[in-house]
């Protein structure tokens, strides 16, 4: 297994201290964007892309080019051998073979921690199914630290898919390792907050609670991240006409909030924000998508120059009677994949996807 790179796959693999430093470089690169204009020449980075994106792939793109870096990869798996049935170690070892550093978002979970088992390059995870987006994050503490000057003693209101929604898990569990951060969660029962995400927040301190109305605890907030009803995350189209159109932020909302609040934004909306509160001046969403701009930039920078230090991509311990119960899960597809859990108690957890397994 290779762990001889430091990927990015969880915000987890780096430290807190190490996070503050790329919000500092990603802060100058805004400052100073033409002394960086050079330092990625003759880089390489390779974008795979299992999944539609638009944002995630053309900034890590547009970082690139800003770098002086080139591009290679693809942004749909039919035009790759993987409509051939090639499997995905067999594509990251190719792949990886022509790149400096490769990039990857991946509809199944635990897509990108597999891939950099055999990757020959650091791997970036651009979003794994329902489970992690760690380069949003970034984007999003970046927005923060340029919005309200800060990243503690703040209350944050998070709405919508709280379960499937990746880009909610990975927010979470980066705010929960700064002082005094609150968190309001604002879902159906049916996409409330996984477990393992309330684990976290419960393991580090974190003071939370559960609403299901925006009205409720708007006024409370320092900044509200609204997220899409992922319609490509249920099982059947009837699942998902049941949760769309919950949670629409109008004008009459945003007046129940502080003057100085801050409205985020992953994107792509559908309708869950009125298109009217874009003239808001609270409304950060294409700032936000602007600063991922320059995370990014600063993410590569750091990952080919090295001075960022991972964890091992794999902590637990390889049981081969023991399967992950999550559908999802890359486990399910890519067979040959070590059945790495990490153990508490009676419960088993899949190193890849995060579920939780009861022993009995």
């Amino acid at each position: 297994m290779n762990q001889r790179f430091n990927h990015l796959i969880d915000m987890d693999d780096y430290s807190v201290s190490q996070w503050n430093a790329m919000v500092k470089l990603a802060e100058d690169i805004m400052r100073r964007p033409e002394s960086y204009a050079d330092k990625c020449r003759g880089k390489i980075m390779a974008t795979l892309f299992y999944e539609p994106s638009t944002r995630t792939q053309m900034s890590f793109q547009t970082a690139m080019i800003r770098l002086g870096g080139s591009i290679i990869g693809f942004d749909n798996p039919g035009n790759s051998s993987v409509s051939k049935g090639e499997n995905l170690k067999d594509t990251i070892k190719i792949v990886s073979n022509y790149a400096d550093v490769l990039v990857m978002r991946h509809n199944q979970e635990g897509a990108a921690r597999a891939a950099a088992l055999s990757a020959d390059c650091p791997v970036i995870n651009a979003g794994d199914g329902g489970h992690l987006h760690p380069t949003q994050t970034l984007t999003d503490l970046l927005t923060l630290k340029t919005e309200l000057g800060r990243l503690d003693n703040l209350t944050v209101g998070l709405c919508g898919d709280l379960k499937y929604g990746r880009t909610v898990h990975s927010i979470l569990k980066a705010l929960s390792c700064y002082k005094n951060n609150k968190f309001i969660l604002i879902s159906t029962p049916s996409l409330a907050l996984p477990q393992y995400i309330k684990d976290v927040l419960h393991a580090r301190g974190c003071e939370f609670k559960e609403v299901s109305t925006i009205e409720e605890t708007i006024g409370e907030c320092d900044m509200l991240y609204m997220t899409r009803i992922q319609q490509e995350r249920f099982a059947t189209r009837e699942e998902y006409e049941k949760q769309k159109g919950v949670y629409i932020l109008t004008r009459e909302k945003m007046q129940l909030a502080k003057k100085n609040m801050i409205v985020m934004h992953p994107l792509p909306r559908v309708n869950e924000i009125e298109v009217e509160i874009d003239d808001d001046p609270r409304a950060a969403y294409f700032r936000q998508a602007k600063c991922g701009m320059y995370v990014r930039m600063a993410l590569i920078l750091m990952t080919l120059n090295n001075t960022i230090t991972a964890n091992p991509l794999l902590t637990g311990q390889v049981h081969h009677e023991c399967r992950c119960t999550n559908p999802r899960c890359i486990t399910q597809t890519e067979h040959y994949l070590p059945h790495s859990f990490r153990k508490y108690g009676d419960i088993m957890i899949c190193e890849y996807c995060d579920e939780r397994i009861l022993l009995k």
